[in-house]
């Protein structure tokens, strides 16, 4: 699966395999892999002060079945800038198009995007009208706002999922009403990849160091009021693959 937000734990090779045995076997787990990977992924919430509950292993099971169903949402690539063959950032342009939407406002930005993405795991995994799977989409991205000083994080943090191709003429109805499915317009953003964790501390950090990469003259041109944090990866990743997202005015 791309994404998430719960925080990934170093050091647990052996579950990691778990979830990467789980996905290659299409038997059922049984009751002892069941469990291990579950305390798995509350080991993991709570480094972010998340618990999951056990009604969370239908949607697990599901998301690391369908591990490699991984649809990438669309985008044009405008321009890219390198050093030394590390990409800086690049300029996209991603489409309008219909997302499905999770607001949350807990006390840690950590704690908003990992309580939102097991909402929309639910959604993906089978609690929709039409009782299916739904594949993923990457990345997931959770926008933030950011309050009158312009340095603290707002506690309102949406985090969406776009609805895969085959659903995005006739998106289907989520059983949660805290998934919302909503029409979102077209955006330019200026993209910078990060590797790890993806709690209040580091997206701020990374912003900061994509701001002071453009410069005063291209961040002027950049929204200062909100960015994004894309997520890619799932929690069991070391090093997993981000993006913070700034946007054109």
């Amino acid at each position: 699966m791309a994404l998430i937000s719960l925080e990934d734990l170093e050091g647990l090779d052996e579950d990691e395999q778990l979830d990467n045995d789980a996905a290659d076997n299409s038997e059922p787990m049984g009751d002892e892999r069941s469990d291990r990977l579950l305390a798995h992924w509350r080991e993991v919430a709570s480094t972010h002060q998340v618990a999951v509950p056990t009604e969370m292993m239908g949607p697990i099971h599901e998301m690391t079945s369908n591990n490699q169903q991984r649809e990438p949402v669309p985008f044009v690539l405008i321009s890219r800038q390198e050093k030394m063959g590390e990409v800086l950032w690049e300029e996209r342009a991603y489409p309008a198009g219909k997302w499905a939407c999770v607001r949350q406002a807990e006390e840690l930005y950590e704690q908003s995007i990992s309580k939102s993405f097991m909402k929309l795991m639910r959604f993906i995994c089978k609690e929709n009208s039409a009782g299916r799977h739904l594949g993923l989409t990457v990345p997931v991205v959770s926008t933030v706002l950011l309050t009158a000083d312009g340095k603290t994080l707002d506690k309102n943090v949406v985090t969406g999922f776009y609805l895969p191709g085959d659903f995005q003429d006739a998106p289907l109805r989520p059983h949660d009403p805290d998934v919302d499915i909503a029409q979102r317009d077209a955006v330019t953003v200026v993209a910078r990849p990060f590797f790890g964790t993806t709690n209040e501390e580091t997206v701020t950090g990374h912003a900061g160091i994509l701001r002071e990469l453009l410069g005063a003259a291209a961040s002027a041109q950049l929204r200062s009021d909100v960015f994004m944090v894309a997520v890619y990866e799932n929690p069991g990743v070391p090093r997993r693959r981000n993006e913070i997202w700034f946007l054109r005015r």
